[in-house]
């Protein structure tokens, strides 16, 4: 049988490490423009709270988006042993662009895509470089469209990327802005011939839009001082909140549950790294749609605490560390492991995916 199997991961987390007391000095603001009268030790104590963020990373001035993604490319193509000329597909998921220093204007053409086959120095034509906008969910979008062209004998071997630069259009008045990390994680998916059935089992997505398509946007800078026309990403964090907290669960069942995999065979759920706290009540919430209350506490592998919130990247970031043995409280995963991918973000955007190793 065809299965469609993951061969290499690859990632890149910047050098320069920003902790939270960076923020100490920093003037915020609310969505109502007052200055909050709470001192920031109190606000960064109640942040590092919920969020279990202590510290996040953010790419040097002279770094772009496409380097990152170049590198974690470059890394996950060395992985897998592969030819980089035998690609397909190179399927970038961001939602930024390439943001210069000191611009906060998105530079989409040519999509970060092309500009990281091109770093990759592949000559192939016929590798086909896309983008896809789909909030954080974006590469694992990027994955079920993978997975559709293999299915359709479209694609042998794709590139799937995860890639953002957030700390390029965060409003620094805003405490929301602690959250956003940069970063970047690649996947290398080939489609192997197989006696036994592995790789990816099942998918479910959804787009809810009606209501929910402004929890997260882009907006002007919280503090009316701040003389910029520029726009800053902005988020509803408690609709956010709840609004997860009853969907997420749900399109990981339905992804399990089209598999045919049983939920005590799951071993680890890689979510996309949010909130530490908003993710673990995603997965208890998870585990109570099969009426098991007790979670195993290996189940959920973090990168959040030392890494933020580098959206897109966060998933296959957390891949690669695990794979390599380099996430902390020893995380691996071995041969004959099913796992579930899941992830939610602007639009509002969910999908989950079940992978068997």
């Amino acid at each position: 049988m065809k299965n469609i199997v993951l061969t290499g991961t690859g990632s890149f987390m910047p050098d320069r490490v920003v902790r939270n007391d960076y923020f100490l000095n920093q003037d915020f603001y609310d969505e109502k423009n007052q200055k909050f009268e709470t001192d920031n030790e109190t606000i960064i104590k109640k942040f590092e709270e919920i969020t279990g963020i202590r510290e996040r990373r953010w790419i040097e001035d002279d770094m772009n988006t496409d380097d990152m993604g170049f590198i974690a490319a470059d890394r996950a193509i060395a992985d897998s042993g592969l030819d980089k000329e035998e690609l397909d597909y190179i399927i970038v998921g961001q939602n930024a662009g390439q943001v210069i220093k000191g611009s906060n204007q998105s530079d989409m053409i040519p999509s970060i895509a092309s500009r990281v086959k091109q770093k990759l120095g592949i000559r192939n034509k016929y590798a086909v470089a896309y983008d896809l906008l789909f909030g954080c969910p974006g590469w694992l979008q990027g994955v079920i469209h993978m997975y559709g062209f293999m299915k359709a004998g479209m694609a042998d071997k794709a590139l799937v990327i995860g890639v953002d630069a957030l700390s390029r259009i965060i409003d620094i008045y805003d405490r929301d802005s602690m959250i956003f990390a940069d970063g970047a994680g690649a996947t290398l998916f080939e489609v192997r011939e197989e006696e036994e059935k592995r790789g990816i089992l099942s998918y479910s997505a959804v787009s809810d839009t009606f209501v929910e398509a402004d929890y997260l946007f882009m907006d002007r800078s919280y503090n009316l001082n701040h003389k910029s026309n520029a726009r800053y990403i902005k988020m509803m964090g408690r609709k956010i909140y709840e609004y997860s907290l009853i969907n997420v669960p749900a399109a990981m069942k339905e992804a399990l549950d089209k598999s045919g995999v049983g939920i005590e065979e799951v071993k680890k759920v890689f979510i996309h790294q949010a909130n530490e706290k908003m993710d673990d009540a995603i997965i208890k919430r998870f585990f109570r749609l099969y009426n098991i209350r007790e979670v195993d506490p290996m189940m959920m592998p973090m990168s959040i605490n030392t890494l933020g919130n580098s959206s897109v990247a966060t998933i296959p970031t957390l891949i690669d560390l695990v794979r390599k043995k380099k996430c902390r409280k020893n995380h691996e995963v071995n041969e004959g492991d099913v796992v579930l991918f899941a992830s939610v973000g602007a639009g509002m955007n969910i999908n989950a995916v079940v992978y068997k190793f």
